[in-house]
């Protein structure tokens, strides 16, 4: 028998069925009170970096005579920014900035904060013109205490600009430019950390690349071929990363550093965007987060030994509620930023990882790899992560690039940000991207087939950089507009440091075709801090049988010595919480944040000590604990090392 139903019943039935399903798919909201009452927290003073005469500025590069009709799209990347302590005054007041309107990379004090030197520009004026500097991360490459700058470009290998050990004044002069890889291949770098990748105790290097090697994509009179990805998700054209383990430096009036260089750890090559290394299983070898932007991104677990390096890639578990393209390691989607933090408070970084969702553009999904505390999956090659993105509110933004969780109010409770964009103008290109994208992946890679995208088109442009708020649901909300930080910049890179050491962290965005900007932190209602400058300083070692020195306050004008990078600590609460954090190379896109770790801690009481844990190399790569008790405020913790021991 066939039950029949009257159209006015079919209707209802309709209704009843869809009724529920479209409750369940409204986000949550915030109620208005609360809202404001989470928007008053917080206050920035907005400040644009040194201008240079705009006549000195573009919104497009010369490209590769196939890529001429894309040269808006091929023109899309390099705008970066680092926070560090350059002149070393023991504060994170210095700024180095890539500023694609120039092609030039600028070194200055971060404005407002009394420094005595001159901005300067660090690239020679007689640079090859069919290359550009794509970013640049502040670290002691020599170990002399002193901070140089590496800078990667596309046309060429990454440059180590070293401090000289004869030069008290900071300008130009004071670096010495040194070529870490034969200065005649064409490499395309777009990502690049420092990680003591073997545990031998020496920074090592990650390179990402993205276009081909050889590929002469800056070059207007270029005769040869070149393409672009052949996949939108399983492309392997791109170029293929470099891991170069430290070897041996010099310091002085000629200093230098020596890398050995390894071929990537895979067979593809994957366009990689952005990297990060973070200590995830607690075993102080870091493992490595590649986000890939036409490939999955990587997670590799570190299994090394001084001098030999094993990276294996370990894949996330994927259940019959998750589609793969959720999964760690088997994305589809387009990797452009990663950050670590630990947004539970369980004790194990979490992975924080930007890609494409732009409405009614490309929906994919911003990721939240939350760790699952199953530390012993990777040694079975599972990466023990679930993405929690959506539950959390934090799935959904815009054209996303560098990615930041940070506490920028010391409640103890993370802020997401991002920066978002890709080019602004006035004609909508969405339609003809969407056409490239859905053909054949045989034409993908050929330009020719490719719609124009030139300067005045807009692909995102105008979208805003999300701030979102942990509310008391725990779920996160963008308050940018409610704060007054509806930004539309199209933002590349976001560095984060204490650029005045007042215990709240500043912020600087490096944007593309426009100026960095600095939003300097004014919020009032900040909590309490726990502030660290984590060093090894080469000139003074601690004495033998005292595992750390710890002075109250900053460094002090002078200091050398050079960040822990890779050193962990872990901050006990009162409460039974804790907090963790780990000394940072350049994690992310194209922005790198200062090296010093920042715990906010609320109402904590300011004359109560915090048991705080210690766990580093030292230069043999000789593992190292010990705990510490420090009251609020910032302190500087200089850590053992033994340049003189035997191995």
């Amino acid at each position: 028998m066939t039950l029949a139903l009257r159209p006015n019943a079919r209707r209802l039935v309709a209704i009843v069925i869809l009724l529920p399903l479209y409750f369940l798919s409204r986000l949550p909201t915030l109620s208005g009170e609360e809202r404001g009452q989470l928007a008053s927290k917080f206050s920035f003073e907005r400040v644009e970096l040194f201008e240079e005469p705009e006549s000195e500025h573009r919104s497009v590069r010369p490209v590769h005579p196939a890529f001429e009709h894309i040269a808006g799209w091929i023109s899309s990347l390099g705008a970066a920014v680092a926070l560090n302590d350059i002149d070393h005054d023991g504060l994170a007041d210095d700024v180095v900035w890539v500023d694609a309107r120039t092609d030039q990379v600028y070194v200055g004090p971060v404005p407002g904060t009394g420094a005595d030197y001159e901005p300067f520009t660090l690239l020679p004026v007689d640079l090859d013109p069919t290359v550009a500097p794509m970013g640049c991360v502040p670290a002691d490459m020599n170990e002399d205490g002193r901070t140089d700058i590496l800078v990667y470009f596309w046309g060429r290998p990454p440059i180590a600009y070293l401090r000289r050990a004869d030069s008290s004044i900071l300008d130009a002069s004071g670096f010495v430019a040194h070529d870490i890889a034969p200065a005649d291949e064409i490499w395309n770098t777009n990502a690049v950390t420092f990680a003591d990748l073997d545990g031998d105790g020496h920074l090592d290097l990650f390179i990402g690349n993205y276009f081909a090697d050889g590929t002469r994509v800056l070059d207007d009179s270029a005769d040869d071929g070149a393409e672009l990805q052949r996949s939108m998700s399983r492309a392997c054209n791109g170029g293929r990363n470099r891991f170069l383990l430290w070897d041996q430096a010099t310091s002085g009036e000629r200093p230098s550093v020596r890398y050995r260089i390894l071929p990537e750890q895979t067979s593809c090559g994957s366009w990689t965007l952005a990297v990060g290394a973070a200590d995830l299983d607690g075993d102080m070898l870091p493992e490595l987060y590649v986000a890939n932007d036409f490939g999955p991104d990587e997670l590799f677990h570190n299994r090394s030994t001084p001098g030999s390096l094993d990276l294996v890639p370990v894949l996330g578990r994927r259940d019959w509620t998750t589609p793969r393209s959720k999964v760690l390691g088997r994305d589809s989607y387009k990797g452009m930023g990663v950050d670590f933090a630990d947004v539970n408070d369980d004790g194990w970084l979490d992975i924080y990882v930007s890609n494409i969702t732009t409405e009614y553009g490309l929906q994919e999904s911003q990721f939240l790899f939350v760790s699952t505390g199953q530390i012993e999956d990777f040694a079975a090659g599972r990466a023990p992560y679930t993405d929690e993105s959506e539950p959390l509110g934090l799935s959904r933004s815009s054209w996303a690039w560098d990615s930041r969780l940070v506490d920028l109010d010391n409640d103890g409770a993370l802020e997401a940000l991002q920066g978002v964009g890709f080019m602004t103008g006035e004609i909508n290109r969405w339609p003809e991207l969407h056409e490239a994208a859905m053909g054949n992946d045989q034409l993908l890679a050929l330009a020719g087939f490719w719609h124009h995208m030139l300067p005045g088109d807009d692909l995102s442009g105008r979208a805003s950089n999300p701030f979102h708020v942990r509310a008391s649901d725990g779920r996160f909300y963008d308050l940018a507009r409610d704060i007054g930080l509806e930004l539309r910049d199209c933002t590349r890179a976001i560095a984060t440091g204490d650029v005045d050491g007042d215990g709240d962290l500043d912020l600087v965005l490096g944007n593309q075709w426009q100026s960095a900007v600095l939003l300097r932190n004014e919020t009032t209602a900040a909590g309490r801090f726990l502030g660290l400058h984590v060093l090894i300083d080469d000139e003074n070692p601690v004495r033998e049988g005292e595992p750390v020195r710890v002075t109250s306050g900053h460094p002090g004008a002078g200091y050398l010595a050079r960040s822990a990078v890779g050193a962990a600590v872990r901050v006990h609460l009162p409460g039974g919480a804790v907090r963790s954090a780990q000394v940072d190379g350049g994690t992310g896109h194209s922005g790198v944040c200062s090296p010093d770790l920042h715990f906010g801690l609320a109402d904590s009481d300011p004359d109560i000590p915090l048991r705080v844990e210690l766990d580093w190399r030292d230069t043999h790569g000789a593992l190292h604990h010990t705990q510490v008790e420090l009251t609020p405020g910032w302190h500087t913790v200089t850590l053992t090392h033994d340049r003189e021991r035997g191995e």
